[in-house]
């Protein structure tokens, strides 16, 4: 886990609750969607070695979410949470228990209720958990079964899934000197798209070549990514023409991306100085929306990205020392 990022586990015996406080690293919108969305859910929500599996899911107030954790050995665990109360990129709450494959609850293991709050708290997403259960002894047999070890495991997963996504990577630009670049985003495909442009421009690409996301070595900070992005394209850059660069990534919709044809490319600038990023940022976007304001970001750029007044997609990176 970041040390950086604020985690906070408590236990209140007096009214049978767990509360945990955890900021991530990522704006609101992708938080939330990282929580909401089945794709995303199984992406990181079992701890390791386990994984999580979908079998359905109607994210709305009275419907519920149908999933089974895995184990190394192939051991089926389902689970279901019924939705109560949602309030978009807000909050939502639901009662959570284990259930068999055809969402039978299995009255031998407590439910708990649970009320989840999502907060932007400058560049990071504070998320509030509150969950009860109905007697201490339920509260207690849930602890002993480890649950804050569990939970803590599948945080850390999700914050390996966020700096996959959002990591640029800076290394393979050394200098200050100021560049613009075509920046391609793909729904799985990335690879074959950059093996034709290279067929075509005869050129070879940048550092290592092609990244990507099981490229990211794992330590005690950063669990292994999972299995489902290990292939996809991280990062891959090709100098074309005229010393020109296309950058490229895989965002497909397994990870909760719906791409059309005019969203799918930014034009990626790179001033010289972080004054010239901000005046060009502030001028470029008036009239326009902004998708990230410009801010430091936690991968090491100070970055943002929107929308002009004319349907054109930007992106402004200025990699701080």
């Amino acid at each position: 886990m970041n040390s950086n990022l604020l985690f906070d586990f408590s236990v209140n015996k007096e009214n049978n609750t767990i509360h945990v406080t955890r900021d991530f690293a990522a704006n609101l919108s992708l938080v939330w969607d990282a929580w909401t969305k089945p794709e995303l859910l199984d992406l990181w929500w079992a701890p390791k070695p386990f994984r999580t599996k979908t079998k359905s899911m109607d994210f709305k107030e009275g419907g519920g979410w149908h999933y089974c954790m895995i184990s190394p050995e192939n051991e089926v665990h389902w689970c279901r949470l019924d939705y109560r109360k949602i309030e978009n990129q807000k909050s939502y709450s639901g009662l959570d228990g284990f259930c068999d494959e055809d969402g039978v609850l299995n009255m031998e293991f407590p439910r708990s209720l649970w009320n989840n709050e999502f907060a932007v708290n400058g560049e990071n997403t504070t998320v509030n958990i509150t969950i009860k259960y109905e007697t201490l002894e339920d509260l207690e047999k849930i602890i002993s079964f480890g649950f804050k070890e569990g939970f803590m495991m599948a945080m850390e997963n999700l914050d390996q899934y966020i700096e996959a996504k959002f990591k640029l990577r800076n290394e393979l630009k050394l200098d200050r000197l100021p560049r613009v670049c075509s920046y391609l985003n793909f729904p799985g495909n990335t690879e074959e798209a950059f093996l034709f442009y290279r067929s075509v421009f005869k050129t070879n690409f940048s550092g290592n070549g092609i990244q990507r996301f099981g490229d990211i070595p794992a330590d005690q900070n950063h669990p292994p990514v999972a299995e489902a992005i290990k292939k996809m394209v991280l990062h891959v850059e090709l100098p074309i023409t005229a010393n020109h660069v296309l950058m490229g990534t895989d965002a497909p919709e397994e990870m909760g991306f719906t791409l059309i044809q005019g969203n799918n490319m930014n034009i990626s600038i790179e001033p010289e100085t972080r004054e010239e990023a901000k005046r060009i940022f502030e001028d470029l976007s008036a009239g326009g929306t902004i998708t990230m304001p410009l801010e430091d970001m936690f991968f090491g750029a100070y970055f943002g990205s929107f929308t002009d007044k004319y349907g054109i997609n930007w992106m402004i990176n200025y990699k701080n020392n």
